[in-house]
């Protein structure tokens, strides 16, 4: 069975009950994240979506799906390939932490995070943000970090944030994020206040692929092995 036909079944399964779950969400984003997929490929799942669609409403709502199809099919033609961009931002000083901050509130479908520590509360308000406005948010942090002082993990979790601790002898010492299965951040930065102000730290942003892959890679090998 090829990638495609797979994920129109899963676009079956999502409509069968008239809305997109937050679940549903992070699994058709996961599917459409594991393979380069040509240009052609995604139009045709995008107009399997709008077939799919139209079998289910009512005659009359017909003409208003033709012209959304309509109105994408232009949109699409019009959008060039989007080379992979990569970023780096330094601290002392709010860049890094402003890097953070940009690359949760732009989540739209999922958030995976991976990190030491947190305890800085802007940052801590971006992931309720996105939590709140149905980002499939998952955290992954170290039980030493979790019981300090100003720690966040547990105020995230009593919100309903899935997160997984490391309870091993070992640190898990990784600080790094990825949004919506394409977007990866990842760096020396701590996720806490005195590292935007008095430590030299370091921040990457890439939507390079085989670098978002592995990391993803690694984030579900270890949610996994935590659960």
């Amino acid at each position: 069975m090829s990638n495609l036909h797979v994920l129109f079944e899963l676009l079956e399964a999502t409509l069968a009950d008239g809305r997109l779950s937050t679940e549903e969400r992070r699994a058709l984003g996961d599917a459409l994240a594991r393979a380069p997929w040509r240009v052609d490929q995604l139009a045709g799942l995008r107009n399997q979506a709008f077939e799919l669609l139209r079998a289910r409403v009512d005659p009359g709502a017909g003409a208003l799906l033709a012209w959304l199809d309509g109105v994408v099919r232009t949109i699409d033609q019009a959008r060039p390939p989007v080379p992979p961009r990569t970023e780096v931002f330094f601290s002392p000083g709010p860049d890094c932490k402003a890097a953070i901050i940009a690359l949760l509130s732009s989540a739209r479908a999922s958030l995976d995070v991976c990190v030491f520590t947190i305890s800085d509360d802007d940052i801590t308000r971006a992931l309720l943000d996105a939590h709140r406005r149905q980002v499939a948010v998952r955290i992954i942090t170290d039980d030493d970090k979790r019981n300090d002082t100003g720690s966040d993990v547990d105020h995230l979790a009593r919100q309903g944030v899935p997160v997984r601790i490391d309870r091993t002898e070992a640190h898990m010492h990784h600080k790094f994020a990825i949004a919506d299965g394409a977007r990866l951040l990842n760096g020396s930065f701590n996720w806490t206040r005195s590292a935007s102000r008095v430590n030299e730290e370091n921040v990457l942003v890439t939507s390079e692929g085989t670098a978002v892959a592995a990391f993803r890679a690694e984030f579900d090998r270890l949610w996994a092995s935590l659960g």
